[in-house]
């Protein structure tokens, strides 16, 4: 009963540990970059030692990977809000893919996930895509399918698909001098690819 109490009690410390190291990296990541965050400043922003930063993520890009899954988890949420909010599926679907490029407009979101994390994470970032946003893709048309609201088509590569454009949209938006019209040109694109999908 003791070493069970022990345990939890290292469970909890641990989750706090890593929750001060990515809150206190995201504030930075956010307003500095990631480049301009000294490690040893985040450290001590967070009162703790770098080798915790070691220990919990193997060094400063394991923390980075830690805040964009953050901020990925909590894109998902925000957009199965905005899909439930919408009675039509159809509707709902189309809402959704471009409420995603209009995050792209949100600051943390444009410095953070969209301009230092593809330089830094490479690869690595187009795993954690995947891993949110593929499977709930596909499922969403494989749905729209069943309810003959689109044409019959590889739920998965069509997915993957929509996936890539959306993505490289979003990116192409935080680059530019003119987000919002960046955006809004994404946007009615993003309509006409829809328009080819539905029945």
């Amino acid at each position: 009963m003791g070493q069970a109490k022990k345990a939890r009690t290292h469970a909890e410390m641990t989750a706090e540990t890593t929750a001060k190291l990515v809150s206190a990296a995201r504030r930075s990541f956010g307003s500095r970059g990631y480049a301009e965050t000294p490690m040893d400043e985040l450290c001590a922003e967070a009162g703790l030692t770098r080798g915790a930063l070691y220990h919990h993520f193997g060094g400063k890009p394991g923390l980075l990977e830690a805040v964009v899954r953050q901020i990925d988890e909590e894109i998902g949420d925000r957009l199965e809000a905005h899909y439930s909010g919408i009675g039509d599926p159809w509707e709902a679907f189309r809402a959704c893919n471009i409420e995603y490029l209009r995050l792209a407009l949100d600051p943390e979101i444009q410095r953070i996930v969209l301009r230092d994390a593809p330089a830094v994470l490479g690869q690595r970032l187009r795993e954690i895509d995947e891993d949110g946003s593929i499977g709930p893709l596909a499922e969403a048309l494989d749905q729209l399918m069943r309810a003959g609201r689109i044409v019959a088509c590889d739920a998965e590569v069509m997915a993957r698909l929509l996936n890539g454009a959306l993505v490289d949209a979003a990116l192409w938006i935080a680059a530019g001098d003119d987000p919002e019209a960046r955006f809004e040109r994404s946007a009615r694109s993003v309509e006409l690819m829809m328009k080819g999908l539905e029945r």
